[in-house]
């Protein structure tokens, strides 16, 4: 039995609604028996079985920014599309709030294409995903292990488990640096499990320090202000999760991404300081049905919202080839 969620019921997105689409609240659940809540995005007027996307993304935000964006751009193209909260986040369900594993999470993009594969309106032989930052990884994982996934696309992908586990640009790379940051995340478990509490773990720095590297400035510019605020993302509040990132560090995701049969576009941009995770992963793709797209001069939150940059000419091109 699905819990039972509160879903707003007003427009709250970053972005406006489109008249084209019709867009209503919907909720499924996963095979851990949470209960996930969606927007799904039909385009006007559509009269037959469509292909459809499930999108997610990017770490730490909720279906009202990016993803949802990128739901309603395709639905205005013709798709079937469906933006969602993965477990423990914004209007999901699941206890405590904000968690993160790499296994639940991969198992949300599947509980996403189960909730697709059954809708009337949507042909089961046409289902692809996009997934955006740290949830295009999360996508590449899901595309690996579920042969009803037609066709993927990554936005800015980026590979949380490494960057747990190795550190930015792999500068923690190292038996030592793993060890000590599970001696301190551990500790950190005691600590909660004392107090009754969970402490937050990492999240965009709030105030912005002057030294801050680019990327993270870039982040800030994203979350922090009125381009991609919004209240029930955690990027934009206190940090990104309140459980600790052993998951993350222990369990890496893409070990079998050279095995994906189906087609695999993933987008880049020039300037983003996450392009070598995409450009490592590519790299271990096989077949004639997998292609890399760098953006000149774009960086890392340009592929959250910036319309302008977002190749969504490039995109629907790619589902309308593979989705058939």
């Amino acid at each position: 039995m699905e819990e039972q969620l509160d879903l707003t019921k007003e427009w709250d997105k970053t972005f406006p609604q489109s008249p084209n689409v019709i867009h209503r609240k919907v909720t499924f659940h996963n095979r851990y028996g949470i209960t996930l809540a969606g927007d799904l995005y039909t385009p006007k007027n559509a009269a037959q079985k469509l292909p459809a996307i499930a999108v997610c993304g990017p770490f730490g935000a909720v279906k009202e920014q990016s993803s949802g964006l990128y739901a309603q751009e395709m639905a205005e193209r013709g798709f079937l599309t469906l933006a969602f909260d993965p477990s423990f986040t914004g209007e999901s369900g699941g206890m405590p709030r904000y968690v993160a594993s790499p296994d639940i999470n991969t198992e949300d993009f599947q509980a996403a294409v189960d909730f697709l594969s059954v809708q009337d309106n949507v042909d089961p032989e046409q289902i692809g995903i996009i997934g955006i930052c740290g949830w295009g990884g999360m996508a590449l994982n899901a595309a690996a292990i579920d042969t009803r996934i037609k066709a993927t696309v990554t936005a800015t992908m980026y590979d949380m488990t490494r960057v747990n586990a190795k550190g930015y640009f792999d500068a923690e790379d190292s038996e030592q640096a793993r060890q000590e940051k599970r001696k301190a995340l551990n500790a950190q478990r005691t600590m909660d499990y004392k107090t009754g509490t969970y402490a937050r773990a990492g999240g965009v720095v709030d105030p912005l320090p002057e030294d801050a590297p680019f990327f993270v400035k870039d982040y800030y510019d994203y979350y922090k202000t009125k381009r991609g605020y919004h209240s029930r993302s955690l990027n934009s509040n206190d940090g990104w999760n309140v459980t600790s990132s052993l998951s993350f560090l222990n369990m890496p995701i893409l070990q079998y991404c050279q095995e994906i049969r189906s087609a695999v576009l993933m987008i880049h941009g020039e300037k983003a300081h996450s392009c070598y995770f995409s450009k490592d992963a590519f790299q271990k793709l096989t077949g004639d049905n997998k292609e890399l797209l760098i953006i000149p001069g774009a960086v890392h939150t340009d592929l959250y919202d910036r319309k302008d940059i977002i190749p969504f000419d490039k995109m629907e091109a790619f589902f309308r080839r593979y989705l058939r």
